[in-house]
């Protein structure tokens, strides 16, 4: 148990934390907005390609010896992110902890189911959940802490120690276990044409702000994005190892669920993203008060999902997924309406009110939507159900940050283009104040112009960004309707 609940916050508090240290972090690194999309996506495209194949392995090879492997590997790359000098760098080792994250994540439960006779394990999965919930809680606050003092690495260098008491416990405690009856053999061909086509894809549509989108590099990425994407639904089906047993699919719930998943986690993505840099880079919230602020979110997660597991046993999950991704909706559309601030002393009036509405509509979702997946398969596919559907939800975070990235960049360039035109600023001093919107809330006034001047472009970049966010927070409201709406048409 010790070593199951260690391994899982390193990743739990590595994810949480994140959000909240970016600004310090693009401050820091001089980032773009780009960066920061890559910077997500990176860790995500790896965690979405491999979750499927490293629980396989685990049964495979030995639940141990691939949980160890994996926490390896996060813990270096954990350490070589601590260590990066550049913005480039961090992206390749996030991709590290991404295929340490995908060997980790699946193992953790893997272990615990082995290790717990049947009467034990209801509660130690509880106890594990309760923990990691409470790690999760933890994760924003220590991160606006930390980066508030100029210690954003630390974040990465916590996970060392976690790791290394969580691998001595595995090594002097716990046995190997693995199931004898599987098949050996990995799905090569699936890995790879996942993996090509999520970042072909995600490259595809972060290059369309920098080049436009009628540009060879962005066709040709969108293209061979999509083939691959193709090839991988191919291989799937012909595959007698196949790591996404397609006929899982044939039932209408189980799609409908995972269709679900897909829009309620993009949304899901791209509102704490964009939630926490209007906090911190355009209303004056320090990153500790921004952590703090997505308190009750946390909170009505631990308190709710455990009651509304209980009530979806009594009345069916059908009603509970219409409705909770219809709340989280209405959440996400009364947060869009919160245009420029006073600052942290105005939260309860401005941002509280969309963050309940938005953490009830989640809380009510959760556990629904877990129940569903594993209840609609044989058991035997219980495990591949679940990881199906971490992965749809890891892949709904990269195009997430992907598109909707694109689209914040393309709509704070042509901000700043309108306000540009009716300036009476130089051509070159033009050019330079639009060529910031890459920056997103980041972004910096040129040096070279009057103080007058300074204050308006200052202004501006603030207004515009406040643009890009309310029309985010808008584009995923729709993306939370529309995962109703796959509730309503398919689940039973």
């Amino acid at each position: 148990m010790a070593s199951a609940v260690l391994a899982s916050a390193m990743a739990f508090i590595d994810g949480t934390a994140l959000n909240v240290v970016l600004p310090s972090l693009q401050k820091d690194l001089d980032a773009t907005g780009t960066d920061l999309f890559w910077l997500l996506n990176s860790y995500l495209l790896m965690l979405a390609a491999l979750i499927l194949p490293g629980g396989s392995l685990g049964d495979k090879l030995g639940r141990k010896k691939i949980f160890m492997i994996g926490i390896a590997l996060f813990m270096l790359g954990s350490a070589a992110s601590g260590l990066a000098p550049t913005v480039g760098y961090l992206i390749a080792f996030r991709a590290l902890q991404g295929i340490g994250g995908a060997l980790l994540i699946p193992g953790s439960l893997s272990i615990i189911t082995a290790s717990f006779n049947k009467s034990e394990r209801g509660e130690a999965i509880g106890t594990w959940s309760a923990i990691t919930t409470m790690v999760t809680v933890g994760g924003p606050i220590l991160g606006g802490a930390l980066a508030d003092a100029g210690l954003w690495r630390v974040i990465f260098f916590i996970n060392i120690p976690i790791g290394i008491l969580s691998l001595i416990i595995l090594w002097r405690k716990v046995p190997e276990s693995r199931d004898d009856g599987s098949d050996k053999s990995l799905d090569y061909p699936g890995v790879l044409s996942i993996a090509a086509g999520l970042a072909l894809l995600t490259y595809g549509f972060l290059k369309i702000p920098v080049t436009g989108f009628n540009n060879w590099q962005v066709y040709l990425s969108l293209a061979l994005g999509t083939i691959s994407l193709i090839v991988f639904i191919i291989v799937e089906h012909k595959s007698k190892h196949s790591m996404m047993p397609l006929q899982l699919f044939k039932n209408k719930t189980f799609s409908g669920a995972n269709l679900l998943t897909f829009f309620l986690y993009a949304a899901l993505a791209s509102a704490m993203l964009f939630l926490t840099l209007n906090m911190v880079q355009i209303q004056g919230y320090s990153q500790l008060q921004a952590g703090m602020t997505l308190l009750p979110f946390t909170i009505l997660l631990i308190t709710i999902s455990r009651w509304s597991g209980k009530l979806v046993d009594q009345y069916g999950p059908r009603w509970f997924l219409i409705l909770g991704p219809s709340v989280a909706a209405f959440g996400l559309l009364l947060l869009s309406f919160v245009k420029q601030t006073t600052g942290p002393s105005a939260y309860w009036t401005t941002f509280f009110p969309g963050i309940v509405f938005f953490g009830l509509g989640m809380s009510f979702t959760v556990t629904p939507l877990t129940t569903t997946v594993m209840g609609t398969v044989a058991k035997h596919y219980s495990g591949t159900a679940s990881r199906i559907n971490n992965a749809i939800s890891r892949i709904a975070n990269v195009f997430a940050n992907a598109i909707i990235g694109a689209l914040a960049l393309l709509f704070f360039t042509g901000f700043l283009n309108t306000r540009m035109k009716q300036s009476p600023l130089k051509e070159e001093v033009k050019i330079e104040v639009v060529s910031q919107a890459a920056n997103l809330g980041d972004a910096k006034v040129p040096a070279n112009i009057n103080s007058e001047n300074k204050i308006k472009i200052a202004r501006d970049y603030k207004e515009g960004f406040i643009n890009v966010y309310v029309k985010v927070m808008r584009i995923c409201a729709t993306l939370a309707v529309l995962s109703a709406l796959m509730a309503f048409l398919f689940i039973e």
